[in-house]
């Protein structure tokens, strides 16, 4: 790349296709430039973890090329010195590739490598656009290509994301337990079939949703230790050319460290550009992750349903109004919300479960709109399941006359009749119940199956519910 400036405003960069105007004070350069014109799509920028682990791997491979003396110590010296700015979020602004962009990444590899290495030429006395100094292919990008680098950035940035996420199923996994405590006595009808079912509490219920979630999350955390085999050192088609010896183990050492996250290189380098089997089984945790708190959501969203024509057994905090016509009506708001944040994430999962069998021979070139789907799908959760946990979860009221309500007027307490009259006539019992909108107590005890002491002994709460403590 060459530049010749017009005037203050404008400089001149060529690259193998031409020349183009680059405004002149821009450390971004004209491949970047090019991106932009090319793909105007949805406006969304690279996410800031995809910005960061890319620094992050310019430095590692400059402090590898500088050991393995294949690049000059002041070029790699201002290399580490201006991807550490941008690990710091100060160039961010120059980074405007839209997440919709060439396959592979190649765009945003080049943006991150125009960046550094107008930076480092600045730091080095030199001016921007003229890549004398410190040159954005031979020296930013020695040793590396897109192919290896952005499946790598990749995984590290969703790591990051994991491991922002954990902690907050973890608090939300708890929000349930803690409710599961309160809600521990009170006693209510199960459904199932969204029919009357024998006996349960409220709190074996959030106790349930509790360990739900933390399954989940277990499951996601096992499931990213793929994501740790990163393909740097691979380049072009994982046979590292181009590498000095010892680069791959050199700069993947210093990945790690400068990341915090225990990386190693990938078994095989080919598969690593070849295969997303990572990502896509990263992405199908998350999946199951959405699919289960959709599912709580739905029972949450019925239990409140109400307050005079639907179940009634909780109280969701009230954080706005619900209707712009019917004065005083409330909704439950927040898990709408997270109701359409997870059909999100499920949606995405189909995305990238086609971007992960997309890859043809030794190069799978749909990384960009894998990394961009996982990495908001992520977002969106560590955005809003705390908003969720404080505004609604732990806000959340029983109403505990009711709920004792539907397990008194529950038909299915026949079932706990079988040892006695055995389920023929239990069954009978229950149709007789329901009929006369009596109770399968108050038919027992006219009829004189048992006495008022063995009911009050067979339909104890405790006994029946197993909540013994």
């Amino acid at each position: 790349m060459t530049k010749a400036t017009i005037n203050n405003n404008i400089r001149i960069e060529k690259d193998s296709l031409g020349k183009k105007e680059v405004p002149a004070d821009a450390y971004y350069g004209i491949q970047s430039l090019r991106a932009v014109e090319n793909f105007p799509i949805s406006g969304i920028k690279t996410h800031p973890s995809l910005i960061r682990a890319y620094a992050s791997i310019k430095k590692a491979c400059a402090l590898a090329n500088k050991e393995l003396k294949v690049l000059a110590a002041d070029k790699a010296d201002a290399i580490v010195k201006a991807a550490d700015e941008v690990l710091a979020g100060k160039w961010d602004c120059q980074f405007m590739i839209d997440v919709y962009q060439a396959g592979a990444g190649t765009s945003f590899n080049m943006n991150s490598n125009e960046v550094i290495a107008n930076r480092a030429s600045e730091l080095l006395g030199g001016k921007l656009g003229e890549y004398k100094l410190v040159h954005p292919n031979d020296h930013v990008n020695m040793a590396q290509s897109t192919n290896d680098t952005f499946p790598t950035a990749a995984h590290i940035a969703l790591l990051s994301q994991i491991r922002k996420l954990d902690g907050v199923l973890s608090s939300l996994a708890e929000a349930f337990f803690a409710k599961g405590k309160e809600f521990w006595g009170v006693i209510k009808s199960a459904r199932t079939h969204l029919q009357d079912a024998v006996p349960i509490t409220l709190g074996q219920e959030f106790k349930a949703y509790g360990e739900a979630v933390e399954a989940c999350r277990q499951e996601l955390e096992r499931r990213s230790q793929l994501l740790r085999r990163v393909a740097l050192g691979g380049t072009a088609a994982g046979t590292g050319t181009n590498t000095a010896p010892k680069f791959r183990e050199k700069a993947i050492a210093h990945l790690a460290e400068i990341t915090g996250l225990a990386l190693e290189p990938a078994r095989d380098p080919r598969m690593g550009l070849q295969s997303h089997q990572p990502l896509a089984a990263s992405s199908s945790a998350l999946k199951e992750l959405a699919l289960e708190l959709t599912r709580i959501s739905n029972d949450l969203r019925l239990m409140c349903s109400g307050p005079t024509s639907g179940f009634a057994e909780i109280l969701l905090p009230a954080v706005q109004p619900g209707s712009s016509i019917m004065p005083g009506k409330v909704n439950p708001s927040m898990i709408e919300c997270l109701n359409m944040v997870c059909f999100q994430i499920i949606g995405r999962d189909g995305a990238v479960a086609l971007c992960a069998q997309a890859g043809q021979m030794d190069l799978n070139v749909m990384t960009p709109l894998a990394a961009y789907d996982l990495l908001d799908s992520t977002q969106l959760l560590i955005n809003f399941l705390p908003v969720v946990e404080k505004r609604c979860i732990r806000g959340i009221v029983a109403d505990a006359g009711q709920a004792r309500k539907y397990f008194e007027q529950s038909p299915s307490l026949a079932t706990l009749l079988n040892p006695k009259i055995g389920y023929a006539k239990a069954a009978e019992l229950f149709k007789e119940a329901v009929a006369k909108k009596t109770t399968i107590r108050e038919l027992a005890l006219n009829k004189n199956i048992m006495s008022k002491k063995e009911l009050d002994e067979l339909f104890d709460p405790k006994a029946v519910t197993g909540a013994l403590d």
